[in-house]
């Protein structure tokens, strides 16, 4: 008896659970660690280059990614962009030797850099994994290249005609893509400090000017506008297409009706509207106007390698950067509203209001629908909430839309018309035939 009572007991033992030292000291470690893929302070004003969000680069990767030249931190040092990394010293030798004339050597370029060094390592959303003496080096390095380059192709410096970085159209077309790819930014401010230190007496443009005068030989406004405080290059470009009438958006006055989207392009015909391209066929694609009651302004909008690249690099900097507007998602999402069926394609480039220089149609409604996927707006804060709510309410209460759509469904050919009218006067000698049998009948009780 007293075995079974020795049994239960050890198979009833308790054992009691210690924490180990060194999964503890682990522990402890990892609760004093700073977080380095996104800093802390990455949602902050003062941090404004990103690294792409993987759910972005799954569906568009390649378009992030720099092809020939790495500038900043995040593609430093990369293989694939040996190609031109080895031109930065022969261009900063170039601009060091013309700043003789006026006592500016490297050592005065680093000096100038060093006191910024911190603020500009606070502008990326990933802890920069170099010293203090690498990274300055890496900023004048890189910042004097993109000064070079603008002024080569400002036509202040004099260049041979065997350069490659200028006489080469394709890494001329490269070069405008790479230096507005969000993860290959260096914040506008060093730009500028390195800009006027190296600034000759007789130059007069601006380093803004400078650089949308090279993207002139891409895609920009004929209105441009400087009047925005840009953080980097990609943001001096995107900001030049917001202009002051859409800078602030403005909500719908009243919000009796839920804000939707907008129908699709060949839908809103059917119902009466006019997608047209304004008479003043020059202005920014992004100043979309709903002018009257059944036309919607919508500028030309010419899509290539270089806007597509523009466009989702933007977008991925408006869904990073907590301070920035929504123009370009919002201006994405419209045409992935704008063409969901097939003829919409076919319709808004008939209308002017796409060229397509990227492909065939097929192609590129798929990249547009692909630009706003994993892409988040509040669609009542947006700058087109105004436009997307009156054609919504004049949808839902026009008896003109509704009049419209039936002219566009039954009316629209010939052979239409003809069908519906033989169908009507069916209808009338049906409903004849039916009260002169009712009367037929009538008479004979």
């Amino acid at each position: 008896m007293e075995l079974d009572s020795q049994k239960c007991v050890d198979q009833h033992a308790i054992t009691i659970w210690e924490v180990k030292k060194d999964r503890l000291t682990a522990l402890q470690h990892k609760l004093t660690q700073t977080p380095k893929l996104l800093t802390v302070t990455a949602a902050g004003s003062k941090c404004s280059i990103f690294k792409v969000p993987q759910v972005l680069t799954d569906v568009n990767g390649p378009s992030y990614q720099p092809h020939i030249v790495s500038i900043g931190p995040f593609h430093h040092g990369e293989p694939q962009l040996q190609l031109i990394e080895e031109h930065k010293g022969r261009i900063l030798s170039q601009l060091l030797n013309r700043n003789k004339a006026i006592g500016i050597v490297l050592e005065d370029l680093l000096k100038a850099v060093q006191p910024l060094q911190v603020m500009a390592r606070e502008c990326y959303s990933e802890t920069v994994p170099y010293s203090t003496d690498e990274f300055i080096e890496m900023m004048v390095l890189d910042s004097c290249f993109i000064i070079e380059i603008l002024r080569m192709f400002g036509g202040l410096v004099d260049t041979d005609e065997s350069d490659p970085l200028v006489k080469t159209s394709w890494v001329v077309s490269f070069l405008l893509c790479d230096l507005i790819r969000m993860e290959n930014q260096i914040p506008f401010f060093v730009l500028e400090c390195l800009f006027e230190l190296t600034k000759m007496p007789t130059e007069s443009p601006t380093l803004a000017m400078l650089a949308l005068g090279f993207y002139g030989y891409a895609q920009k406004p004929k209105n441009v506008y400087f009047n925005k405080k840009s953080k980097h290059l990609l943001d001096l470009l995107r900001s030049t297409f917001i202009s002051q009438e859409i800078e602030k958006p403005t909500k719908p006055e009243n919000h009796h009706l839920p804000l939707h989207i907008i129908h699709n392009a060949t839908q809103l015909h059917r119902m009466g509207f006019k997608l047209q391209r304004p008479q003043e066929a020059e202005i920014g694609f992004l100043l979309v106007n709903y002018s009257n009651k059944d036309t919607i302004d919508m500028p030309t909008i010419q899509i290539d390698d270089f806007m597509s690249v523009l466009m989702l690099n933007a977008i991925a900097y408006e869904q990073c950067h907590t301070g920035s507007s929504k123009h370009f998602t919002t201006y994405a999402i419209l045409l992935s509203c704008l063409i969901r069926v097939s003829g919409d394609m076919e319709y808004l480039c008939d209308q002017n209001i796409i060229v397509n220089q990227l492909g065939t149609n097929d192609e590129l409604e798929t990249f547009l629908n692909n630009m706003v996927k994993h892409v988040t707006l509040d669609v009542n804060e947006c700058y087109l909430a105004p436009l997307f709510h009156n054609v919504n309410k004049r949808c839902v209460y026009s008896w003109q839309v509704q009049l419209a759509i039936i002219k566009n469904t039954y009316f629209i050919t010939r052979w239409s018309i003809m069908s519906s009218f033989a169908a009507f006067v069916l209808l009338l000698l049906t409903i004849a035939q039916t009260i002169y049998a009712i009367l037929s009948y009538a008479r004979t009780v």
